[in-house]
């Protein structure tokens, strides 16, 4: 399992002065754990997104803080991003003990080729993103592999009891019956809307819309003559 590390400072500028840190490219950030003092830290926005890109909130990462001779192990538990900006606020690492177990969200990647997609008879839908494990520090897995070339037809189903662990390293925690991937049916077609009336050739009246004839005057009575 490859080793994530990751070089940052200890931070002493706190408060709303961290907007100056922001403006110059600096994220601010938190440390705690267990029986640890939490720690003010900074790091170059750039180099710390794409640490994140790459071990996400499920791989450990050695932080390497500057002056210390230790790295610390840590899991990424918080990253703020501005609503409006997108620009990264604020970060938040969990320090572990290598020899308690952690639970963290880890992602879960779909390998192979669905027969019942490839063969249009359905579509896959995934349920689920990502689930919860629990193993120690080191032994924590960066994604979850599931294989979906078993599911050739409508209905079938990829559940967590499914999923194949090769070793005790780790436990899955949510429900041996969650649904992580399933093959929906197609969307039925619409149906064809029917064709419009035929437009009558140019100069005639259509038939529903010839006028009929009015009805003949009838003659007024005649007047008698004064007696």
């Amino acid at each position: 399992m490859t080793k994530h590390t990751f070089p940052i400072e200890p931070r002493t500028i706190t408060g709303r002065k961290t907007k100056s840190l922001r403006n110059t490219g600096i994220v601010p950030a938190n440390l705690f754990g267990k029986n640890i003092p939490s720690l003010n830290l900074q790091a170059d926005i750039k180099q710390f997104q794409r640490a994140f890109d790459q071990v996400g909130e499920s791989a450990l990462l050695y932080l390497q803080v500057a002056g210390e001779k230790k790295d610390r192990p840590v899991f990424i538990r918080d990253v703020t991003i501005h609503p409006v900006t997108a620009q990264l606020q604020h970060v938040v690492f969990h320090q572990v003990d290598l020899k308690e177990k952690v639970t963290a969200p880890v992602p879960v990647v779909l390998e192979g080729e669905a027969p019942a997609e490839k063969e249009k008879l359905g579509i896959m839908v995934q349920q689920v993103n990502e689930l919860e494990i629990e193993s120690l520090p080191a032994d924590m897995p960066e994604n979850i592999k599931v294989d979906v070339s078993t599911l050739s037809q409508v209905g079938a189903v990829i559940s967590v009891s499914a999923i194949r662990i090769p070793s005790a390293e780790f436990k899955i925690l949510n429900d041996p019956d969650t649904i992580i991937v399933k093959i929906e049916p197609l969307a039925k077609e619409e149906k064809e809307e029917a064709p419009p009336p035929a437009e009558a050739p140019e100069g005639e009246t259509p038939k529903a819309e010839v006028e009929a004839p009015a009805p003949a005057a009838e003659p007024a009575p005649e007047e008698k003559p004064e007696e």
